[in-house]
């Protein structure tokens, strides 16, 4: 596989008696889509928010680019090259959808060299690459769930990542709205942005994601292709269910 962009060494987060994340070791190679599975609160978004350093680490390392940044702000971690959405979406909600992606360009690694007339100019262009340039003048509270979730994806992308967190952006979406998360994706990783994908849509995850890796209770349980994971026994116990692994293995055989 292609070089380590970022990796964690036994990472983990306590809060009080409770390990919210165990000793989690991850690597995510440059150029792929690694998905993040598991049970809701099994640790997911709580090991992103640890790795950005929105909470901080309780033990263990993490390294971007063979660079330690455990220690580093959340806004110098941003400004390296990392962004990541939100599960709960929080806009700025009396602000145009062009103002809150234009933050976002001021914010993150193109930030220090830009003034408030080239965000707003940047901010143009990532709302038109994801499918919201009909509607950039629009308030932010205007939006439908799907536009919300277009828009999160947008400020984040303003940032100009090279690794960008996606945390389940595709909640709350029905099919039609899944399929074209999906396409819009793709889309950023085939921009040049690896990413690490929380979700709980199945459907997601093997239709986009080259790798898998399993949390539960904290603790690392699975990891590997897709077709790898979603069949071990230990990941349809805590998580899939019987039902899903028989669904499973009729769609592989047909």
């Amino acid at each position: 596989m292609s070089e380590v962009i970022l990796s964690t060494t036994a990472v983990s987060k306590h809060f009080g008696g409770l390990a919210a994340v165990d000793h989690v070791d991850m690597t995510l190679h440059r150029d792929e889509i690694l998905g993040l599975i598991g049970p809701n609160g099994a640790g997911k978004t709580t090991f992103v928010n640890v790795i950005t350093n929105l909470l901080p680490i309780t033990s263990g390392r993490v390294f971007f680019k063979n660079r330690e940044i455990t220690a580093m702000p959340a806004y110098q971690i941003a400004r390296m090259g990392i962004a990541r959405t939100f599960q709960v979406v929080k806009p700025f909600r009396r602000m145009t959808v062009k103002e809150n992606v234009a933050i976002g360009a001021m914010y993150g690694a193109g930030g220090r060299s830009r003034n408030a007339q080239a965000a707003l100019r940047e901010a143009e262009q990532v709302l038109d690459f994801v499918g919201l340039g009909d509607q950039m003048d629009k308030q932010a509270d205007q939006l439908t769930l799907a536009g919300l979730k277009q828009l999160e994806l947008a400020k984040a992308l303003a940032m100009e990542p090279e690794v960008l967190f996606l945390d389940e952006v595709m909640a709350g979406l029905n099919q039609k709205e899944i399929e074209a998360a999906m396409r819009l994706v793709q889309a950023i990783h085939q921009s040049g942005v690896t990413l690490l994908v929380i979700e709980h849509v199945m459907k997601a995850i093997v239709g986009i994601c080259q790798r898998v890796m399993v949390l539960h209770y904290g603790k690392k349980l699975a990891e590997g292709t897709p077709k790898e994971v979603l069949s071990h026994p230990l990941v349809i116990q805590a998580y899939l269910g019987q039902k899903f692994a028989q669904r499973q293995a009729m769609s592989n055989n047909n």
